[in-house]
């Protein structure tokens, strides 16, 4: 019996190889509750089904209200104005002090009044619970959730707070100079520094006393464009909305230590309080959707919540983006955007085999027998990145280095992916041509292969563990057999092994 074969058939007698019981399995990776599915896939997308009857309603009653509530509103606007542009006058689009007390006095009163005169005009009936608070009371101010463009009515009510905007939105005509009287905070999203800034920038406004509105922080994403909603919320009798003025609240000595805990503790109040479920999907992910768009994938596809699992698994955007690349080159051939048992061999090139059938198992986080963007990158951060090790690529390179040479041929290589998964007629020529940069493979393509590619890392070592449940499995007597090959790990040292036979 050559090496080649004496290695393949030590190989075939693990379960799943083809060969025996192959029921065994190892344990299987415990799920962290932080890392389940949230409770709303995709909370950036309004889907709203109108019917027959509510749609021949809405015609007949914007045949009048659409012409006249466009009119009333866009007088309003004009009457508004001028007070923006008193408000404003002279002063820098970035602003470093507070507008002066005349401005306030002689701008703001005024354009409260036309504010609740345009949601007024627009059919709009106010009901405020609670009571307000004031600035030095509550310096931040914050409205959830943020699903609409009428969301301002909670800021007209509460007396024209500071907005954190985007910085395009001061640049609009008009609806711009009317922005830049409330003060914003503006942000920028392609300057990398622009969320610390404002943090910085809202840190001091709301240490000043009271000279500065309140700041709220509110945005939204997809759903009916802003002409949209202003035609179908115009063609309404009327919409009644509720403002809700919570209790002011607090941070203890361990939250102003960890402002993060404060958050939290805020946003599940209010989320209590609207009844709806919370999630961690901030405007990373909007961007991922945004890239899975572009990638022909669904663009929900993208959404992992971000914020979440950057944090968790030490990742940052440009990670989390490659991961997309690579998901979306497995999935894009595959219905919904998700992979599925076959793509994922397709893409490793290795054939289903209980081996693969178990790491998938490990990827799929809710059992639903396909992989999502979000459970990819958890799978590779959790179970992919942590087998691939020196020592694992060390352990497989000398189990595929049959003849101990320090090179692993393309025969070596076919052999023990054969044996190891059961298929006899495996052609594994294609992966070796990407590993291999010529007729064999040293260990240093082996590895930088390795890193480049953990999935196959996971698929080695539970390999192994499938090995190592059969052992156990066995009488006593047999489990004393030696199991482990016996040439030297490190191709640097392979003239120093004495053996010249693997013992497995």
């Amino acid at each position: 019996m050559n090496r080649c074969a004496e290695a393949a058939a030590v190989a075939a007698t693990v379960p799943g190889s083809g060969v025996g019981d192959s029921g065994l399995r190892p344990p299987m990776v415990p799920r962290q509750a932080s890392f389940f599915p949230p409770p709303v896939p995709n909370p950036f997308v309004q889907q709203t089904r109108i019917s027959a009857a509510r749609r021949l309603q809405m015609i007949l009653l914007g045949i009048i209200l659409l012409p006249v509530r466009a009119l009333l509103v866009g007088l309003v606007l004009l009457l508004a104005w001028p007070f923006a542009v008193i408000s404003t006058v002279c002063c820098p689009k970035k602003l470093t002090h507070p507008i002066s007390d005349w401005r306030r006095k002689i701008t703001q009163p005024a354009l409260k009044f036309l504010g609740r005169a345009m949601f007024f005009s627009m059919g709009f009936r106010v009901t405020v619970k609670g009571k307000v608070a004031s600035p030095l009371e509550a310096p931040i101010f914050v409205v959830a959730p943020h699903s609409t463009f009428f969301d301002g009515i909670a800021c007209v009510v509460a007396g024209l707070p500071s907005l954190v905007s985007r910085n395009e939105n001061a640049q609009t005509p008009l609806v711009g100079r009317l922005l830049r009287a409330l003060q914003p905070v503006l942000v920028s999203r392609v300057d990398p520094d622009s969320r610390k800034n404002t943090i910085n920038e809202i840190k001091k406004r709301a240490m000043s006393g009271g000279e500065w509105p309140q700041d709220t922080v509110t945005w939204t994403w997809q759903g009916y464009t802003f002409i949209q909603l202003c035609v179908l919320t115009f063609c309404q009798l009327f919409t009644k909305v509720e403002v809700e003025f919570m209790p002011v609240q607090a941070p203890s000595e361990e939250e102003r230590n960890d402002p993060v805990l404060f958050a939290s503790r805020v946003r599940n109040l209010m989320a209590e309080a609207l009844e709806i479920p919370v999630t961690d999907h901030t405007y990373e992910d909007c961007r991922l959707m945004i890239s899975a768009g572009q990638l022909t994938l669904p663009m929900e596809a993208g959404l992992v919540e971000f914020t979440k699992i950057s944090r968790k698994l030490k990742l940052d955007w440009d990670g989390i983006r490659k991961h997309l690349d690579e998901y979306a080159s497995i999935a894009s051939s595959a219905k919904g955007g998700r992979i599925g048992i076959e793509e994922f061999a397709e893409y490793l090139k290795l054939p289903v085999s209980d081996v693969l059938r178990q790491l998938f198992a490990l990827f799929d986080r809710n059992n639903d027998g396909s992989i999502d963007f979000r459970e990819y990158v958890i799978g590779l951060a959790v179970l992919c990145n942590p087998a691939n090790t020196e020592d694992i690529i060390q352990v497989a390179f000398k189990l595929f280095d049959v003849d101990e040479d320090g090179y692993i041929t393309e025969e070596e290589f076919c052999t023990i992916l054969q044996a190891s998964l059961g298929v006899p007629d495996l052609n594994v020529s294609g992966l070796f041509r990407e590993i291999a940069q010529g007729d064999s493979v040293s260990y240093e393509e082996f590895k930088s292969f390795a890193l480049k590619h953990p999935e196959y890392a996971k698929i080695f070592t539970t390999y192994l563990d499938l090995q190592t449940c059969h052992v156990f499995s066995l009488p006593e007597d047999v489990q004393t057999a030696p199991s482990v090959a016996s040439n030297k790990v490190s191709p640097e040292s392979h003239e120093e092994g004495t053996s010249g036979k693997k013992v497995d």
